[in-house]
């Protein structure tokens, strides 16, 4: 804001990075959660199925929970005054 950048700016902002975030971090776990499955098969010799369905909605609910907890933060500093904002650093 001290740059006179709009409310909507700096929410878009910071959901941006919420959402750049949980989807990196929901296809790491995507990612873990096949690596894991894969090997267990290997290594015991048990076979296990993949479900593509759960890992849409792991990555969709990944999504959601950013997009939730980052518009909060979001709203809260596009509403500070830019002295307020520099001065809480």
């Amino acid at each position: 804001m001290a740059l006179g950048a709009k409310s909507k700016t700096i929410i878009m902002q910071f959901l941006t990075e919420a959402i750049v975030l949980t989807i990196i971090g929901g296809m790491l776990g995507v990612i873990l959660g096949v690596g894991a499955s894969l090997a267990l098969t290997k290594v015991m010799s048990l076979p296990t199925t993949i479900a593509y369905e759960s890992i849409g909605l792991a990555v969709f609910v990944s999504c959601l929970i950013g997009i939730v907890f980052g518009w909060y933060p979001a709203y809260k500093a596009s509403k500070l005054q830019p002295i307020e904002a520099l001065r809480y650093e």
